[in-house]
């Protein structure tokens, strides 16, 4: 920002307090119309939650997680389908509060990350976006003629970004376990 501000000030220094105050406006534009879009989704979460909702989706993917989380507490379960659930509809930082919720109900207290946070933390970073709300939300506010049209591309690499990361973490998992038991 600082080398930018210079380059300014050498080749129009008059631009320099014009441009600084145009782009702090777009750029509070922008924070404000991405707030709106995270205050529908995470009261949308809300409403999920309080209605049960968010019991049956954790029973329609509690197959699913114990499977790649190896996680049994029920709970936990819920909150885990919770966030992956919010990735997928592209909620990415709204999504956050349920993924600390979920680390923490992952957390044995030993200090380390365990298998179960570390699977949690590849499918939040790789997650399967259904509908990249926030990205749409962005290329919309930025004037984009179709900002859904990166729909399709988006779900085929995130899934293929998501099967990768929990395939890895497994193989991984399986290494180390295999190392263990022959020391």
């Amino acid at each position: 920002m600082l080398f930018s501000i210079f380059v300014l000030l050498v080749t129009n220094p008059s631009a320099v307090l014009s441009e600084m105050i145009g782009a702090s406006t777009d750029a509070l534009k922008l924070c404000i119309e991405l707030c709106a879009i995270y205050a529908v989704w995470l009261g949308i979460m809300q409403l999920v939650e309080a209605s049960g909702l968010a019991e049956k989706l954790a029973k329609l993917l509690r197959p699913l997680i114990k499977k790649i989380f190896r996680v049994e507490d029920k709970e936990t379960q819920k909150i885990i389908a919770m966030n992956v659930s919010a990735n997928m509809l592209g909620l990415g930082n709204a999504a956050t509060p349920m993924g600390i919720r979920a680390m923490q109900a992952l957390d044995d207290k030993s200090g380390k990350a365990n298998f179960a946070m570390i699977t949690l933390i590849v499918i939040n970073a790789t997650s399967i976006q259904l509908l990249p709300t926030t990205v749409i939300g962005l290329r919309q506010a930025c004037g984009s003629t179709n900002p859904a049209d990166i729909i399709f591309p988006t779900l085929l690499v995130t899934f293929f970004t998501t099967a990768l990361g929990i395939f890895l973490v497994h193989t991984i998992d399986r290494i180390i376990n295999k190392k263990r038991r022959k020391s």
